[in-house]
């Protein structure tokens, strides 16, 4: 069986075993918005001890461990779930499952000319999916980080992950839940944001239950950040690094500063373009 497409029947197993119901499975169609799938009752919401981002002293009675192993059984069935990181609330599903990418650009109502980013739990992580062209000290010095870094895909990953593209988008949450979370499953994870295209981006779970009829489970860490601050709803920095002695600025995001002021000190060069 493809590595790509055992998701259905091992979702409906988990789903079984935990109580839950199966949701909708589908495949990502080019060039179209997909429709979100009917609602489908059965989400749990699991909050985390303190905010999520400071691993709990007890693990076990904080309901971290209980979190932890929830999320890593959803995702290995092919399941969506809803997660905190260090910027926004975020979708996360298996990288390698095709039926969960697809269920992600129709939850949200994305276009699937619309990349994902993926989502690892170490920086050595990085060299498998990914043909790196900087120093390691410098992927160190961004990572983990409210960043995201563009680089030259490996073929590692899953080629229903983002097919228009030869690029994709890295991220290391400074998150200890989602690091935690992407080191147990031990795979990539695709990572988007909890709201429906074109809306805000989400600080708390809130501010996304529309979405919770489509999701299996909920990870509540809190309130991300400062709600009263328009920067927090920025995402992450999104940093081109294809290009080996350039970077470019996809997107400014919250980090842009920081961000540009390590590029520049290791001696990367704003491309033609750049936002700066």
């Amino acid at each position: 069986m493809s590595p790509a497409r055992p998701c259905r029947a091992l979702r409906a197993a988990v789903a079984a075993s935990m109580g839950l119901s199966e949701g909708p499975a589908g495949s990502v169609r080019r060039g179209r918005l997909l429709r979100p799938p009917s609602p489908t009752p059965g989400a749990r919401l699991l909050r985390l001890p303190g905010s999520g981002a400071v691993r709990a002293a007890n693990p076990e009675r904080g309901g971290w461990t209980e979190a932890l192993r929830a999320a890593v059984a959803e995702l290995r069935a092919g399941a969506v779930v809803a997660v905190p990181t260090d910027t926004l609330y975020g979708l996360a599903c298996s990288a390698s499952c095709s039926e969960a990418l697809g269920a992600v650009y129709r939850i949200k109502g994305r276009s699937e000319t619309k990349p994902l980013a993926v989502c690892l739990g170490r920086v050595a992580d990085v060299y498998r999916y990914c043909h790196v062209r900087v120093p390691e000290e410098l992927l160190k010095d961004l990572l983990p980080g409210p960043v995201t870094l563009v680089m030259e895909r490996s073929e590692e990953l899953n080629k229903d992950l983002n097919p228009f593209t030869p690029l994709v988008g890295i991220r290391i949450p400074d998150h200890t839940f989602m690091q935690d979370l992407a080191q147990v499953f031990g795979g990539p994870l695709a990572l988007t944001s909890a709201n429906l295209s074109s809306q805000s981006s989400p600080l708390n779970v809130e501010e996304f239950q529309d979405l919770w009829p489509h999701l299996s489970l909920i990870i509540d860490g809190g309130p991300i950040g400062d709600g009263q601050s328009p920067e927090c709803r920025l995402g992450s920095t999104v940093v081109d690094l294809s290009v080996p002695g350039k970077f470019g600025i996809i997107r400014p995001g919250c980090a842009l500063e920081s961000t540009s002021a390590i590029l520049q000190e290791y001696g990367l060069l704003p491309s033609h373009g750049s936002c700066l």
